[in-house]
C-alpha cells in the first residue's frame, strides 16, 4: 500500500467510527501534503526521518508514511483494521446488499470534509453504482451553501468527473432548505435542472405544529421535491463539538406522510448515528401509510458513506423491504422513477 493510500484509509476509518474530526484531518493533511512530493523527495525524507518538517506532517503520520513507503504494513493502520471494520450495526444486511447508491451526500463545495472525486471513489469502493451529490443551499450560510453560480459552477465540474469515473455515476443534486412558507430556497429553474433534489428544514425547527405541518405539506407538494430529509430534524446524541441533542420538531405525521404518498416523494431514513431520523415509530406509520423511502447516509465526509447499515437495521426493524427503497434501484431506475412522479 502506497503511504498516501494508507493515510487515506486510515481517515476512512476513523470517519467511519465517528471519530472526532481534528484526527481525522490530520491524516487527511498529512494525505495531501505527502501526494504533493516527488518520489525522490518522499524517500529522501523517509531515509533522513524528516518528514515531520513538512507542514502536516506529525509523528504519527510520518510514522504510517515511512512504514508503507518500505512496504510494511503500518502500525495504526493494522489496529484500526483489527478494531472496526465490522459491521457497524447489527441486522438489515439483506436492505444494505440491495442498496445500488446514497442519494443524500455533502462535499467540500459546502460543509463536507472532502471532494467530490474523493466521495465518489469511497463510495464506489463500497460497491455504489452512485451518488447523488446534495450540498446545501444558500440560505444555510452556516453551511457554506451554494450559490445559484456556484450550484451551475458544480454541474460542470460534475460532468467532467463522471467522464473519469464512468460508468460510476455522480448524479446531480442538492439538500434544498424548506423556507418557512414551505417554498424550496433556489431557483426553479436549477431545480428543474438537477437529477434528484432533497429537501430538509434546517431553521425554526421548534415552529408551531401546525405551521410546521403546512410548511412541510407545501414543500413536498412542489414538483421539483423527491426526497424528504430528516424529517424531524432530531439530534439524539450531540454533533461534534459544542453539539447537543435537538429534539423532534412537532408535525401532524399522518397529513405530512399522506403528503409524501400522494405526490410519491420518498421519506428518508437518515443513518447518521445522531440523527437515526424519523424515529422507530414515525417509520412504522409511513411504512403502514404506504410511502416510499430512500436508506442515505448524509454523509459530510468518505468514511461516513459506509454508515447506510444504521439506517438499514432500523429499516428492517419497521418492515421496510427493498421494494420500497428508492435507492435499491440502479441510477437509471432511480432517475425513472423521479421523471414518473406527479408534477
Amino acid at each position: 500500500m502506497q503511504p498516501v493510500d494508507a493515510l487515506r484509509r486510515i481517515a476512512f476509518l476513523l470517519e467511519r467510527a465517528h471519530e472526532p474530526t481534528y484526527r481525522v484531518q490530520a491524516f487527511r493533511t498529512a494525505a495531501s501534503t505527502v501526494a504533493g512530493l516527488s518520489p525522490d523527495e518522499l524517500a529522501a525524507r523517509v531515509a533522513q526521518n524528516t518528514l515531520t518538517e513538512l507542514k502536516g506532517v506529525g509523528k504519527t503520520t510520518a510514522a504510517v508514511v515511512g512504514q508503507a513507503h518500505r512496504g510494511e504494513e503500518p502500525a495504526y493502520l493494522a489496529r484500526l483494521e483489527a478494531e472496526v471494520t465490522g459491521p457497524v450495526a447489527a441486522g438489515g444486511a439483506a436492505l444494505r446488499e440491495a442498496l445500488q447508491g446514497d442519494c443524500h451526500t455533502h462535499s467540500d463545495w459546502s460543509d463536507g470534509g472532502s471532494p467530490i472525486e474523493e466521495m465518489a471513489r469511497a463510495a464506489r469502493d463500497l460497491g455504489h453504482g452512485y451518488i447523488v451529490l446534495t450540498d446545501h443551499s444558500p440560505r444555510l450560510t452556516v453551511a457554506n451553501g451554494l450559490s445559484p453560480d456556484r450550484l451551475r459552477e458544480q454541474l460542470a465540474v460534475v460532468a467532467r468527473l463522471n467522464e473519469q469515473l464512468a460508468p460510476f455515476r455522480i448524479l446531480t443534486g442538492i439538500e434544498v432548505d424548506i423556507l418557512d412558507d414551505g417554498s424550496l430556497d433556489q431557483e426553479d429553474e436549477l431545480l428543474a435542472r438537477l437529477d434528484v433534489v432533497v429537501a430538509s428544514v434546517h431553521s425554526k425547527l421548534r415552529m408551531d405544529r401546525e405551521d410546521m405541518t403546512r410548511r412541510m405539506a407545501a414543500a413536498i407538494a412542489n414538483p421539483h421535491t423527491d426526497i424528504l430529509g430528516h424529517c424531524t430534524g432530531r439530534n439524539v446524541t450531540p454533533r461534534g463539538r459544542g453539539g447537543k441533542v435537538r429534539p423532534e420538531s412537532q408535525f401532524d405525521a399522518e397529513l405530512v406522510f399522506e403528503a409524501c404518498r400522494q405526490f410519491d416523494v420518498a421519506l428518508e431514513i437518515n443513518s447518521r448515528p445522531e440523527r437515526l431520523d424519523p424515529p422507530r415509530r414515525l417509520l412504522t406509520l409511513a411504512r403502514e401509510m404506504g410511502c416510499r423511502f430512500s436508506i442515505d447516509t448524509d454523509a459530510h465526509a468518505p468514511g461516513q458513506l459506509d454508515w447506510q447499515p444504521f439506517g438499514c437495521a432500523r429499516a428492517e426493524e419497521c418492515g421496510v423491504t427493498p421494494d420500497l427503497v428508492v435507492n435499491t434501484r440502479d441510477a437509471a431506475g432511480l432517475l425513472a422513477w423521479v421523471a414518473g412522479r406527479p408534477g
